[in-house]
């Protein structure tokens, strides 16, 4: 597709990113997408140059996917959905590193509840390497969790992945008993506790995650640590949810990539209240920045 130079038309963003990765979702001032992209972690809390990076990355190839020029980044609007946001004043810093000609960013949960309940009342879980839970209840928004893997993020992909190490060398250390996942762990690492002492030393939270899709894969065979793993996760996901989710909502979803993974490990209480997500974050995204910046364009048009 040949590039084309932007006229005075402006463009906007959305863009959802986290410890795993970054998506970037590029609309018309109507909110039709007309280019995506994807790059590598954007969680500005861990690291806040490596997510400007990332999340340039992922603009870069949404404006060729468009046929757009780069130097149509300066006439983009956008809304950044980021892990971290929520922490300190990493949002403000962020937003004034960033080349676009107007950027807000908010919280993941943010645009995961948008995306996934549009304007209406509910609950959203988002469970992807860090964990999340955001509520709507007549005009009124309240976010608890999301404080980073070492302290919160519980049912998290970080953390699940943290804890199936830390079991594997209990086990080594024949303080549990063994089981077919720990024998499994240990053999991804040459069976040597040096290597995962090693390897957790400098992990990020999106290199502990990319151990949990084993713990849910070893459940469903029946493996007795992978169970453990799992049912302690839902029981601290459950505990979030009864302290935000207010007894009669009956709208909850579970999005990241994780989500799908718990929704049939729930109890019967919530899983009653499931509903498949209306959209994802990314578009979440888009919905907050044609209602943040497309009505000021329509005003100075």
């Amino acid at each position: 597709m040949i590039a084309r130079r932007h006229n005075r038309v402006e463009y906007l963003l959305g863009i959802d990113g986290g410890g795993t990765g970054c998506r970037a979702a590029l609309a018309d001032r109507a909110g039709r997408i007309i280019g995506r992209g994807k790059s590598g972690s954007a969680n500005i809390m861990t690291d806040i140059e490596t997510a400007r990076a990332n999340i340039l990355s992922a603009t870069g190839q949404a404006l060729q996917e468009a046929g757009l020029d780069i130097s149509a980044t300066s006439a983009i609007s956008a809304v950044l959905g980021l892990a971290g946001a929520n922490v300190n004043n990493n949002g403000a810093r962020l937003e004034k590193l960033l080349p676009f000609a107007r950027a807000a960013v908010k919280s993941d949960a943010a645009i995961a509840l948008q995306g996934a309940l549009g304007d209406d009342d509910g609950t959203t879980v988002i469970l992807g390497t860090g964990s999340v839970f955001i509520t709507r209840e007549k005009g009124h928004v309240r976010t608890i969790g999301g404080w980073g893997f070492r302290v919160s993020d519980l049912g998290g992909g970080a953390r699940l992945g943290r804890d199936l190490l830390e079991e594997a060398l209990l086990t080594h250390d024949g303080v549990h008993p063994s089981s077919a996942l720990a024998e499994k762990t240990m053999a991804m690492f040459g069976n040597d506790p040096h290597r995962i002492v090693a390897f957790a030393h400098d992990a990020r939270p999106n290199d502990f995650g990319t151990y949990a899709p084993l713990v849910f894969e070893y459940a469903d065979k029946g493996d007795r640590l992978a169970l453990l793993l799992i049912d302690r996760s839902v029981k601290t996901i459950e505990e979030a949810l009864d302290a935000i989710m207010p007894p009669e909502q009956d709208r909850l979803c579970l999005i990241g990539g994780l989500g799908p993974l718990y929704t049939s490990r729930l109890s019967p209480k919530y899983r009653a209240r499931l509903h498949p997500p209306l959209g994802d974050a990314l578009s979440g995204a888009v919905k907050l920045a044609v209602e943040l910046f497309a009505p000021e364009e329509a005003d100075h048009g």
